[in-house]
């Protein structure tokens, strides 16, 4: 039997899941809907669920022989910055995750690593793990305000969108500007280039 450790889980927090009105026969079921404050850097670098916003838990919990294999999904709103033009973004995450966790001293024990099962300690499943690996898989590495945002000018930082079409970093060389003043000149008259 592997030497695992639990922390002591407190049956009040709201990350926290109490099965004991869960029998414990395989096929017994429960359904448990909460909304808790989210807990915090839970998000990536652009992109997080606000810490302390709702964050909408709906938890299948299911008696199987090993233990409680728990069907969750969770919704929420998104706040973070484009990775394009680095405007602001709201917007809504929706994860979810299937966990068994083992009874104590079940066949998981020698059948499973530590990392592979959750476990429960007594009657209580700590959601909290699951839930941080499921939120951050469901968030984009690089969140978009838009699929079509074109960005920020590399030169002067202004956002393209909002740029003329002819905008241009582009320097001449002095010793060229005679020569690209004339194609200006024709190009705006169209007329053909010809020596003076």
């Amino acid at each position: 039997m592997r030497d695992y450790q639990p922390i002591h889980l407190d049956p009040r927090s709201p990350m926290v899941l109490d099965t004991r009105d869960l029998p414990r026969s395989p096929g017994a079921m429960r359904v448990v809907e909460r909304v808790i404050p989210a807990p915090s850097d839970l998000g990536l670098e652009l992109i997080r669920v606000p810490e302390g916003a709702d964050l909408v838990l709906t938890l299948r919990m299911e008696s199987v022989s090993e233990g409680v294999l728990v069907s969750a999904r969770a919704t929420a709103t998104l706040t973070g910055e484009c990775g394009r033009c680095l405007r602001e973004i709201d917007d809504t995450l929706d994860a979810s995750f299937v966990e068994l966790y083992a009874y104590a001293h079940s066949t998981t024990d020698e059948t499973a690593d530590e990392d592979e099962v959750g476990r429960m300690q007594g009657d209580l499943i700590d959601l909290e793990p699951e839930l941080r690996d499921a939120v951050v898989l469901a968030l984009p590495t690089n969140p978009l305000c838009r699929e079509d945002c074109p960005g920020l000018c590399p030169e002067c930082g202004s956002h393209w969108d909002e740029l003329p079409a002819d905008h241009s970093h582009r320097q001449v060389d002095p010793r060229w500007a005679a020569l690209e003043h004339l194609t200006e000149r024709a190009t705006a008259t169209n007329e053909p280039l010809t020596e003076e």
